[in-house]
């Protein structure tokens, strides 16, 4: 049987996040619930010790700026309090879901403002035939300059050439 306790391997809700990873912060640093309610009340935000008792034990529903608070104390990102508490217990790995996810809506504009570019490029050269193979070579120019700079910075220089052999080249 399965310990309710327990946060390993199970996603609970934000509240429940919160709630269990309220304990494991003030159990990791030795704190009894009046330890971490008077740095609550030092830190301006007003809380007993019997409620940080039925927030932990999910007795008691916890509010956003009681969440604020909490997160304050234990001098953790808000997001990283109301994550998974396996996760959130290891930072890095809340901030290297951050980063990836970050980076994903990132990757996710750039494509969207690539598409309406090109979308904005054609239409104006459909309606200017005569400068279409220019512009068409101009683009692919740049889009292969952009790209080996890309591969060189992110990969190194092929095998047998030396950095400074293409540094010279634009030199």
């Amino acid at each position: 049987m399965v310990d309710d306790d327990s946060p390993q391997g199970v996603l609970l809700s934000g509240e429940e996040n919160v709630a269990v990873r309220i304990r494991l912060e003030r159990e990791a640093r030795g704190w009894s619930t009046t330890a971490l309610s008077d740095r609550l009340n030092d830190a301006g935000f007003e809380m007993n010790p019997s409620a940080v008792w039925r927030i932990e034990n999910r007795k008691r529903r916890i509010n956003l700026d009681e969440a604020i608070g909490f997160a304050e104390v234990f001098g953790l990102d808000l997001r990283n309090l109301v994550g998974p508490p396996q996760l959130a217990a290891k930072a890095r790995a809340m901030e290297l879901i951050d980063a990836v996810v970050d980076a994903f809506r990132a990757s996710q504009r750039a494509n969207a403002a690539y598409t309406q570019a090109t979308e904005a490029l054609s239409a104006y050269l459909d309606e200017h035939p005569d400068i279409r193979e220019e512009a068409d070579v101009m683009v692919s120019n740049a889009i292969a300059e952009a790209s080996t700079k890309h591969l060189l910075e992110t990969y190194g220089p092929p095998p047998g050439e030396s950095r400074d052999a293409g540094s010279a080249n634009e030199a």
